[in-house]
């Protein structure tokens, strides 16, 4: 009896329990907590803001269907070379697996989105590559759909936009996997002397033989703030060099500054900036003097 006067109280799982005993019916996921301020906003409005905190500018990251969404015209896009999908040519175990994990948690059959679109009724072919399958690893379908896309765009005469975000070279397809960096290099080259645009947007993170080859062979180069861009690690190179590197190292801002990048542009500008971009860059009839 005298024991129970002592017995600690059991902290509670939730802040207020209904006088019945049941649980409150709080849906899953309402909220949202942001990395980088800690605040706390409503998860609705997170996504009308386009996933950007509206308290300190945090980019959240995407799943590529929502960056369609967000960027394109309402019904203008249409998927090409979605029925792709990887092989698995080192007989790597347990590789077929986790690609089918992965196609099940993304509804894509890989790590990168592609397709017809327009901005503003302006037309593009347009890639996205998604994080949450294999890191965006480059694979041998990542590397084909890029070039079928860049190829699609020069066909269309119309201008090629990539928004890259990837760990680097997949592993599991080793030299298959690094050959897709000068498999796209030369698709880029071939659409540059065909006077083709290209756009490259870099978003977090954008990292290894991804950000060595077609992430960063734009005509213009752009990357949301705040993304991680580079080849190697901060503590490979800072091993290398003997140095402490900055605090903002191998940020979007830091390449900016060193003439890496052309700008820096917050995921609410990108729309009215590639509009822009695709008028100018448009072939428009000039009608004649006679007319």
């Amino acid at each position: 009896m005298l024991g129970d006067l002592f017995t600690k109280p059991k902290k509670r799982k939730y802040a207020t329990i209904p006088s019945d005993g049941t649980k409150p019916d709080v849906p899953e996921g309402i909220m949202t907590k942001c990395p980088s301020c800690k605040k706390i906003m409503y998860s609705k409005e997170l996504q009308k803001n386009l996933k950007v905190c509206s308290y300190c500018g945090y980019h959240h990251s995407l799943s590529a269907q929502e960056r369609v969404a967000y960027l394109v015209d309402e019904e203008s896009f249409h998927e090409i070379d979605g029925n792709l999908t990887t092989a698995n040519p080192l007989q790597f175990e347990d590789y077929m697996d986790r690609i089918a994990k992965d196609k099940k948690k993304t509804d894509l059959n890989e790590a990168i989105l592609t397709g017809t679109a327009t901005i503003a009724k302006l037309p593009f072919v347009v890639a996205v590559m998604d994080s949450r399958f294999r890191m965006a690893s480059m694979g041998s379908v990542v590397g084909e759909k890029i070039l079928r896309g860049v190829e699609k765009a020069d066909e269309l005469g119309v201008p090629f936009i990539i928004f890259t975000a990837s760990g680097g070279a997949r592993m599991q397809e080793g030299m298959v996997s690094l050959m897709q960096m000068a498999k796209t290099s030369a698709a880029f080259k071939r659409f540059s002397n065909h006077g083709g645009l290209a756009i490259s947007i870099m978003t977090h993170p954008t990292t290894g033989g991804v950000s060595a080859s077609f992430a960063s062979l734009g005509d213009y180069n752009f990357a949301e703030p705040g993304a991680l861009i580079g080849f190697a690690g901060r503590r490979v190179i800072e091993q290398t060099v003997r140095e402490d590197l900055p605090e903002d190292f191998q940020t979007s801002e830091f390449l900016l500054k060193h003439g890496q990048l052309d700008d820096v542009i917050s995921r609410l500008d990108m729309r009215e900036t590639l509009r822009f971009l695709l008028d100018i860059h448009t072939k428009k009839e000039v009608a004649s003097d006679g007319e």
